[in-house]
């Protein structure tokens, strides 16, 4: 008995010392939903494309995160396998899980991993030939659908909350490079150029219940997911990443966003295995910063949106949109043939885009900046370099995917992504030079407002 007494006194002391479990700090739920179409669709990415989808390879997902801080103010994001968010769509679902959840557009993000394996997407209405308007109104019937399903995930993620821990890392993964070489002509093709900027970083943030469980892991990259261009769906390499991450997190929802990579290709690059390696070395730069020192998030949830009117370059002229009309392009052709449609109808062409900026705070340590479009990577570099927060994470393809969206380098430097690609959809011309200024100056007094 003498023996035993110091030993419980021992014990009790022991456990009278071990420090407390830390309280979370957050409520965190996710969800996840297949969005794979059931049938053959138009696929999106590839202009050169002549038939529907032939099948599916992985499937799709849309996936939801919704975090809310001890004030009960809430964040919620969407991803999508898909190759953009249309902005009537953002549009829609922010004002349904508004009504529905008491979130407001501000505290929304839906993210697109820009999948160039995922069906076509289409808001308005249909019109052209026959075999048009049935590729349309497929299409808007299947957008339709995706609403729906948005606002439902919110929802799920809503109800699967539980007290949470947060943690940030980030490591770093290969995949990119960056895709627009000197031809030696003055010009730019799309190759792989190992000389021109990067951001290979791979922030990752993780969100655990009280006893350890994983809820989420989320993880962004700044690469186009073009991988692959058959005629079968695929979430390409960020699909297989996630796919990767998931079964070695079984109670996890993986979630993936894509940064600015609108310059940034995946290279090697064209078939399956290739897709599967690639994603499979994101998920492993995703192991190893979950390995690391993470930094614990605490603090209020803050953000602010707002849609800029970004500027176009100087408008064409009626006789312009003619001779568009005459080009042996047959994409420039169309485009100038589309416009001159707009102009006949008696509607006159914008000279500005309502392009979303986003910010949000997690805490004090944690900045998310959200873009719209496809972002080239001189937005992430600079702006990692001019804002002052500890963590700075930055997104492009969120909210809206409207153009490329060139930085002042780029648009003088020209090329495809500088306005070239301009021509396959309905902009009246390229973005002004004024560009990287205007979202550049509101992303910074955006984030002033957010102490």
């Amino acid at each position: 008995m003498k023996l035993w007494l110091p030993l419980l006194l021992l014990a009790v002391f022991v456990i009278a010392a071990a420090p407390a479990p830390e309280t979370p700090a957050w409520k965190a739920g996710a969800a996840s939903a297949k969005i794979t179409p059931e049938k053959p669709m138009w696929m999106a990415g590839y202009a050169a494309r002549t038939k529907p989808s032939e099948g599916v390879e992985l499937d799709l997902f849309a996936k939801a995160l919704v975090l809310t801080d001890q004030q009960g103010a809430r964040f919620a994001l969407i991803t999508l396998d898909l190759i953009g968010v249309p902005r009537d769509l953002r549009l829609a679902v922010a004002e349904r899980v508004k009504k529905a959840h008491g979130i407001d557009a501000a505290h929304l993000a839906i993210n697109a991993s820009h999948t160039h394996s995922g069906p076509e997407l289409r808001s308005g209405k249909a019109f052209g030939t026959a075999d048009v308007v049935r590729r349309e109104e497929e299409a808007a019937e299947y957008t339709a659908k995706l609403e729906d399903t948005l606002v439902r995930l919110v929802g799920e993620a809503i109800g699967k909350s539980l007290p949470a821990h947060v943690d940030h890392s980030s490591a770093r993964c290969g995949v990119s490079m960056n895709r627009r070489t000197p031809d030696g002509k003055g010009g730019w093709s799309n190759f792989p150029y190992p000389a021109g900027p990067v951001d290979q970083t791979v922030p990752v943030l993780k969100a655990t219940n009280a006893a350890g469980k994983e809820i989420a892991i989320l993880f962004g990259y700044a690469c186009h997911c073009t991988t692959l261009g058959h005629q079968k769906f695929s979430g390409d390499y960020a699909g297989y990443a996630q796919q990767a991450l998931e079964k070695a997190h079984p109670d996890a929802v993986a979630m993936f966003m894509n940064g600015c990579s609108g310059d940034q290709n995946p290279y090697p690059r064209k078939t399956m295995e290739l897709a599967q390696t690639h994603g499979q070395s994101l998920a492993t730069a995703v192991e190893a910063a979950l390995t690391t020192h993470m930094t614990r998030l605490t603090g209020p949830i803050r953000a602010a949106y707002r849609e800029i009117p970004l500027a176009y370059d100087t408008p064409p002229t009626k006789e312009k949109l003619v001779e568009e009309t005459k080009s042996t392009n047959k994409y420039l052709a169309t485009h100038g043939q589309r416009l001159l449609e707009r102009l006949e109808k008696g509607e006159t062409l914008p000279t500005t885009y309502p392009y979303p900026v986003q910010v949000l705070r997690l805490g004090n340590d944690l900045t998310c900046i959200t873009l719209g479009g496809e972002v080239v990577v001189d937005y992430s570099l600079r702006l990692k370099r001019d804002i002052q927060d500890p963590i700075v994470w930055v997104s492009g393809y969120t909210n809206d995917v409207m153009a490329y969206i060139p930085s002042r380098r780029i648009w003088d430097e020209g090329g495809y992504e500088g306005g070239g690609a301009m021509i396959y959809g309905s902009h009246p011309t390229r973005w002004s030079g004024k560009v990287e200024d205007q979202i550049i100056s509101t992303v910074m007094e955006l984030r002033g407002t957010l102490k």
